[in-house]
């Protein structure tokens, strides 16, 4: 599941500490997938053993993650909750539980809190893009810098342990075709009616300048390129623009599987991009009335 690190303008644990929690996002993450999996295979023994013994808070770190009350909707069928059949449909239950705890660290702190948009925690593109990417996989969503004071919007962007994309999504109708023209404007046809829509390819120059410019400040290299994707679209094009794929439908199993696929730890220069870029992003935040007790009892915070 990939990383969220930052959600427009709301304060992020990343920006706290971007060389610390990324490595701790993947650790906890198989530490309680291994304790959930394991209370699933064994879910007689395991039920009374962690409600007589309390092993529930040690399971429980995520507090946003994992709770008691999620533990009973594994294991106890006979009172009416949830049991996942198979491991697939464990698996998927575990990715849904992490949404609340990545929206969470995409959006406070210990100390700092930004007021988060109800219509994220059921954004179908958010989720899609957290749960189809690998671990190492750190994600911007539709970042605001701030460049001489002033917020400008940023595309989806994709960092990954080898480059970065950014990522410019359209996802009309499935019987939309679109049709790549000039620089300006490209076309859209639908049941033989032509019409226009800005050329993606603004807004994609606009996000590149902007993260050239802070990497080039940083004397950072790292490989940059320009996405436009449709999960659900044709996209008729006679040539690529220079350092652009276009992904219509046609080319998406391709790309996505070429991401799948990637096997790579972290790595420091990922991480120093990711540095460089949160400094420069807009945030949005109120100080907490005073730090809560639990979070300040969570090792991952300390």
């Amino acid at each position: 599941m990939a990383q969220l690190i930052k959600l427009q303008d709301y304060v992020s644990r990343y920006e706290w500490s971007p060389y610390r929690y990324p490595s701790q996002y993947i650790r906890l993450k198989q530490e309680n997938w291994q304790k959930l999996h394991h209370l699933w295979e064994h879910p007689q023994k395991e039920t009374y053993e962690v409600e007589s013994s309390e092993k529930l808070s040690a399971f429980a770190k995520w507090k946003s993650f994992i709770k008691k009350n999620s533990i009973h909707e594994v294991h106890n069928e006979e009172d009416g909750y949830f049991l996942p059949k198979t491991e697939n449909e464990l698996r998927h239950y575990f990715l849904d539980e992490l949404l609340p705890f990545q929206l969470k660290w995409a959006s406070s702190t210990v100390t700092d809190v930004s007021f988060i948009d109800r219509a994220y925690k059921s954004d179908p593109t958010l989720k899609y893009f957290l749960q189809r990417f690998p671990d190492t996989y750190l994600i911007m969503y539709y970042p605001i810098f701030s460049i001489k004071r002033a917020p400008v919007d940023g595309e989806l962007i994709l960092i990954s342990p080898i480059g970065m994309e950014i990522i410019y999504l359209i996802d009309e109708p499935e019987n939309v075709k679109i049709l790549a023209g000039d620089n300006r404007t490209w076309g859209i046809e639908e049941n033989d009616k032509q019409s226009k829509l800005l050329s993606p390819l603004i807004a994609l120059k606009r996000t590149e300048q902007i993260i050239k410019r802070i990497l080039a400040a940083e004397q950072i290299d790292f490989s940059i390129k320009k996405v436009v994707l449709s999960r659900t679209n044709q996209i008729v094009f006679h040539t690529e623009p220079y350092n652009t794929k276009i992904i219509g439908k046609l080319e998406y199993e391709e790309w996505f599987n070429e991401k799948r696929k990637l096997v790579s730890p972290l790595k420091n220069r990922q991480l120093k991009v990711v540095d460089s870029l949160l400094k420069h992003c807009q945030t949005t935040s109120v100080k907490r009335p005073e730090w809560e007790e639990e979070e300040s009892t969570i090792t991952m915070d300390d």
